[in-house]
């Protein structure tokens, strides 16, 4: 299932529903979000693209982003 900014335009109940029922999804998910909160709910893998290339992180956003020295 691929998602540009599933949460956009959505508020709050709708976001949690859909929120649920992708954490329930059996397959493969891939989205783009600036949702933050949404992001760190679902991700267990983050891909980043840059102009230095590509990055294949594996683990929570939270923890890609104490990687990168963004979070303590």
């Amino acid at each position: 299932l691929v998602m540009d900014e599933p949460t956009n335009h959505l508020d709050m109940e709708s976001i949690e529903a859909l929120n649920l029922a992708l954490e329930n999804y059996p397959g493969t998910l891939i989205f783009v979000s600036h949702d933050r909160e949404f992001v760190s709910s679902l991700a267990t893998r983050i891909i980043e693209l840059s102009d230095s290339g590509v990055t294949d992180f594996s683990g929570t956003y939270d923890d890609y982003l104490r990687s990168q020295g963004v979070l303590v």
